[in-house]
């Protein structure tokens, strides 16, 4: 009896250090302590969990109370729309963790560079990363000209990224490979028009205060090929 009493205590005490584990959340302090690259580094590292399928278990409800008088996120995240690739997921991140904006073909207007403005500059994130993805709907839409609605001015921001990689010799201008080439040339427009469009983002990259990078997501494999940032 005695020897399952404490069996159950030491259950208990390892609930216990699980659940605090678990329940963790960004606060100001840990916000402001970390760098812009580790950022990167902590988004990196969680996408190698889900990829690997060892993302953490987190107690989520009580991560929501412990966030219900404040936020402190380390990364915002633009991504694509895709049922598939949703950033908190992918990244293995739990609330609080990261600024989500999400678009069909991960496209920029003034309304998402506000939002990043917010994140950074407000709020205090520390990485704006934006994220493609393989076989993405609104960049085949844009390569085959598809035309809907409201739907045709999104695409026609993913178009320069067609021209641009049609002008290479070296690709075929068909199929799902020149399609992916067009998901990742997007996403390194994105980033440039980012630089250009905002003095406020371009300003705090230059100061070390924020690191902008990108990558693509592959939806066979689960992780993120992030690009050099050289």
């Amino acid at each position: 009896m005695k020897h399952h009493f404490h069996m159950a205590l030491a259950i208990i005490a390892t609930s216990n250090l699980i659940s605090c584990a678990t329940s963790k959340v960004q606060t100001k302090d840990s916000q402001a302590a970390i760098t812009p690259q580790q950022a990167l580094t902590t988004l990196k590292e969680g996408n190698a969990r889900f990829a690997s399928g060892h993302s953490i278990h987190r107690d989520l409800v009580a991560q929501v109370k412990k966030t219900s008088s404040g936020q402190h996120p380390i990364a915002a995240v633009l991504g694509c729309i895709d049922s598939r690739a949703s950033s908190e997921l992918i990244f293995d991140q739990g609330i609080g963790d990261i600024f989500s904006a999400r678009v069909a073909g991960n496209v920029l207007n003034d309304d998402v560079l506000g939002s990043l403005e917010f994140a950074t500059a407000k709020a205090g994130a520390k990485a704006v990363v934006i994220v493609g993805h393989t076989r993405c709907g609104a960049v085949g839409g844009a390569c085959s000209n598809a035309k809907l609605g409201h739907v045709t001015g999104l695409l026609a921001k993913i178009k320069p990224a067609v021209r641009k990689v049609s002008s290479d010799p070296k690709i075929k201008h068909t199929g799902a490979a020149f399609e992916d080439e067009v998901a990742a040339e997007n996403v390194k427009q994105v980033m440039a028009a980012i630089r250009r469009q905002s003095p406020i983002l371009a300003k705090m990259e230059l100061e070390g205060k924020l690191l902008i990078t990108g990558g693509i997501y592959h939806l066979d494999t689960g992780l993120v090929e992030f690009f050099s940032q050289s």
